[in-house]
């Protein structure tokens, strides 16, 4: 395709999958460009999503330690404690600068040419840019997601905000609705709950956290109703009426019944996102969405159109930035006539809350539905190092087949469980039984013990319990 070609790759998109694969790309020998209409390059993750938040969630338990006594525990005695907001935020926008501009020099390193601007198709190798239009032999659609919108809610970044204004509050709220108890209203609540404002979270179905292990639903809801967090939960928001500097929700129960009012002065609506793929033209280009606006690939992440490829939010799977990472690597590998692959049965899902939630593979009630299963677990209030540190909720739970004893999922609550959970992934990766893990020595004392102890205890043998 395209003999006369610009370009041998275009990715539209410099989000997590759509730099990746440029880089990738252009490390592989190929003439390579990425369109990307935002000012600074990185995507929703780089820009208002994953990092800045986390910085923000490590500022706020900071300030939680300091002002709440948890230092004072220790011995260590801070007076007149203060937040300073304004401070917070700029950490915050250092760490997007910093990383923002660590991928533009990689941009510049690797010879990949920026096309700034909204990207779309004129046909199946033809992309306008802004004023230019060019010409690849391949191009690799990775223009992400956005949030969803809450139908007669309208979002006026002030008030009633979506993930990105909740980054941006320029006080703390006195009561905070979050709309939605997935993962980004899980991260987002928590950061402005530590910095003190009331959190209620309403959520439509009957527990927090969907897609997430049973029994890690039930005890991330007790931990953060501990912590201070309001829930109502099968609840469903039918209205928002702001007035001044007030916001009055109507909810009603997710079955029907009567409604009621709560008020506040923030509401973040975080209720999912859906890919971007309106804008695109894709009609010119011979592609269509499905039915959730995604566009369907192959293993390899070929589109039907030749020469076309999708990568990340926009194809079906989880909007997480490390698959589409995988994801980028992959398909630049194909597109050069390598074997480019991504086992999506091993992609591990981080909540950032404190403690951490983390999982990879299936759920208990997943693989019971695929046949008989052993299941170990261990609660970290057991863990030496868990205890030393006053960190005793949560727990690891591994999940292995009954006849083969190979892990099929493993979930924990843990104040480093994102870290933890790589060790998992790889395990899975190659193949791991839950023996494997049990007979693998782990440093001690360290967090990570407690997934040597829940493997120990498929098969009944855990030591500290």
């Amino acid at each position: 395709m395209a003999e006369n070609s610009d370009f041998d790759v275009l990715v539209i998109g410099a989000g997590p999958g759509g730099y990746v694969a440029a880089i990738r790309a252009a490390q592989l020998g190929l003439k390579t460009a990425c369109a990307e209409s935002r000012e600074t390059l990185g995507g929703t993750c780089l820009n208002v999503g994953c990092i800045p938040s986390k910085a923000l969630l490590h500022a706020s338990e900071l300030f939680e330690e300091a002002a709440h006594g948890t230092m004072a525990k220790w011995g260590v005695k801070a007076q007149g404690v203060e937040l300073d907001l304004e401070t917070m935020h700029g950490t915050r926008l250092e760490a997007v600068k910093g990383l923002t501009q660590g991928i533009e020099f990689l941009f510049k390193k690797n010879k990949i040419e920026w096309l700034k601007g909204l990207a779309t198709f004129e046909s199946a190798d033809t992309v306008k840019v802004g004023d230019r239009t060019v010409r690849a032999r391949n191009i690799v659609i990775a223009t992400g997601s956005s949030v969803t919108p809450l139908p007669g809610i309208i979002i006026d970044q002030e008030r009633i905000v979506d993930s990105t204004g909740a980054l941006e509050l320029p006080s703390v709220p006195k009561q905070m609705v979050v709309i939605g108890g997935g993962v980004i209203g899980l991260e987002l609540g928590s950061v402005w709950r530590r910095l003190g404002a009331a959190v209620t979270v309403v959520e439509f179905l009957d527990q927090i956290l969907p897609g997430f292990d049973g029994d890690v639903r039930k005890e991330a809801n007790k931990i953060f109703k501990k912590q201070g967090f309001e829930f109502k939960l099968s609840t469903k928001v039918t209205k928002a009426e702001r007035k001044g500097d007030t916001v009055t929700l109507t909810v009603e129960p997710a079955a029907g019944g009567a409604s009621e009012t709560i008020e506040a002065d923030v509401v973040l609506v975080s209720i999912g996102r859906k890919p971007n793929t309106e804008g695109l033209a894709l009609d010119k280009a011979g592609l269509q969405t499905n039915q959730r606006g995604q566009i369907e690939t192959d293993h390899d992440f070929r589109t039907k159109v030749p020469g076309i490829w999708a990568i990340g939010d926009v194809i079906p799977g989880p909007m997480l930035a490390h698959k589409a990472e995988d994801e980028g690597i992959a398909v630049a590998e194909n597109i050069a006539g390598q074997t480019g692959i991504v086992n999506h049965d091993v992609i591990p899902s981080v909540v950032y809350t404190m403690p951490e939630i983390a999982g990879v593979g299936l759920t208990e009630e997943q693989a019971k539905e695929h046949g008989e299963v052993k299941v170990g677990k261990f609660p970290m209030l057991a863990n030496s190092r868990a205890k030393t540190n006053r960190e005793p909720d949560g727990f690891v739970k591994v999940i292995a087949d009954a006849r083969t004893d190979r892990v099929l999922g493993v979930w924990m609550i843990a104040s480093v469980a994102g870290t933890m959970i790589g060790q998992a992934a790889q395990a899975m990766e190659f193949g791991a039984t839950s023996e494997d893990i049990a007979y693998t020595c782990h440093a001690h004392p360290t967090h990570s013990e407690a997934l040597k102890e829940a493997a120990m205890a498929v098969t009944g043998k855990p030591i500290h319990i």
